[in-house]
């Protein structure tokens, strides 16, 4: 038992690091294959196993000696007992009925001492794990009120909004209004916190400062049914569950007829890749969807929220997986869905968002400019470095040069509505 409590923290972490290793391992199997990076990445994973063994034998050639010792001592009592109580006896000191009693106790004594000594590793055990539980169970919980609050418009506002992930600074001090039934479109480089807004407005996280108002009233004030029944949010992180088509577009709205959830469907473009599947809207989807490709999966997502028809609409770049065949389709799907709607769109193709009401760039956490997409070409330095940048890769193509200025670019900028 000697310093037990340490190694058996130091054994824990070394399995939860083998177990991590493990699961990455075999999530990035197609990437390791694609790469060529099979022996290094299971080298990683062997090491990992390796240490964790080392530290396991170790350790058992430290206490395995004192726990065989312990093991074979405790339960030979009758070696000890037997003779010294039969010389007692001989000796008078002590009666036959005692000697029998003295037996029976001293061999009906060692088997529950035994488990007590054993169940000690268990009090370990329940220790690590309960302080794992209990840095779960002490986080701070979000709270809601009962009463739904009165909003009288959909107008959205942040106010000096900061947030913070992991000690880093993601939005600082952020001051941006989104008007009820406008598009706002957030542009930036990756990592400027443009996805954070749409959470934070969405509630999936509390804002470190400031507050965020929906109609006046800030977010943590309104209760959490009503602000899911007016926040419709797609992202590109499409989870599907492993049910139904149907049951997957029917989460948008657990009351919606089959009739509802097939228009839903043919307005996200989804007939095209169901008609294929035998099973049609009963076609399981798989574990995480991984029947599906991810535009398929996207599409779906899309459905999803057109049933559900709520006021605001958060899209994170809701076309970045589809293909261009199915991409006009979609965008007049969005057009339909968003229609008299509050819209916030994260952009990455910049095409996609310049007849947005308002265009916000986002420059490492703070609003560098806004306007109309005219607007900033002439007076944002960062928004015209990206127009560019977009145009450029519009130009560009694998192994045929360049095509002509604005191929490409043109229509697809007319999709937008």
């Amino acid at each position: 038992m000697a310093g037990y409590k340490k190694r058996y923290k130091l054994w824990f972490e070394s399995g939860e690091t083998m177990n991590n290793t493990l699961v990455e391992y075999i999530n990035g199997i197609e990437v390791i294959k694609a790469f060529n990076q099979s022996a290094s990445s299971f080298e990683k994973y062997r090491n990992a196993v390796l240490k964790y063994r080392d530290f396991t034998l170790a350790w058992y050639k430290a206490s395995w000696p004192f726990n065989a010792a312990y093991a074979a001592v405790l339960p030979a009592v009758l070696v000890a007992a037997l003779p010294f109580g039969l010389k007692f006896y001989m000796d008078g000191s002590i009666e036959l009925s005692s000697l029998i009693v003295s037996l029976i106790l001293s061999l009906g004594l060692i088997p529950p001492l035994m488990k007590l000594i054993e169940f000690t590793d268990n009090l370990a055990v329940i220790a690590q794990t309960e302080q794992k539980v209990h840095e779960l169970l002490v986080a701070e919980e979000m709270s809601y009120p009962e009463k739904d609050a009165e909003l009288d418009r959909l107008d959205i506002r942040l106010s000096n909004v900061s947030f913070t992930y992991d000690k880093k600074p993601v939005l600082k001090k952020m001051n941006l209004q989104m008007k009820e039934k406008t598009t706002t479109a957030l542009v930036g480089a990756s990592g400027s916190g443009k996805s954070t807004i749409t959470k934070l407005i969405a509630r999936f996280r509390d804002v470190t400062d400031g507050e965020i108002t929906i109609g006046g009233c800030r977010v943590q004030n309104i209760p959490q049914e009503q602000l899911s029944a007016l926040v419709s949010s797609v992202s590109q992180d499409i989870y599907l569950f492993d049910m139904s088509i149907a049951e997957n577009i029917r989460i948008g709205n657990p009351l919606a007829s089959d009739d509802q959830v097939k228009r839903a469907a043919e307005l996200a473009g989804c007939n095209e890749f169901i008609s294929r599947f035998k099973s049609g809207y009963d076609t399981m989807v798989g574990d995480a969807g991984d029947r599906l490709s991810g535009g398929e999966k996207q599409r779906i997502a899309i459905a999803r929220a057109i049933l559900k028809d709520s006021p605001i609409i958060l899209l994170d770049e809701a076309t970045a997986s589809i293909d261009a065949e199915n991409e006009y389709k979609i965008q007049q799907s969005i057009n339909s869905l968003t229609r008299n709607k509050t819209l916030v769109i994260v952009a990455h193709r910049l095409s996609t968002i310049i007849h947005a009401d308002n265009i916000v760039v986002i420059d490492d956490g703070e609003i560098s400019a806004q306007g109309r997409h005219d607007e900033l070409l002439d007076t944002s330095p960062v928004y015209k470095k990206m127009w560019d940048a977009h145009i450029d890769a519009g130009k560009w193509s694998i192994g045929s040069g360049a095509v002509s200025p604005g191929q490409n670019i043109g229509k697809q900028g007319n999709n937008y509505a």
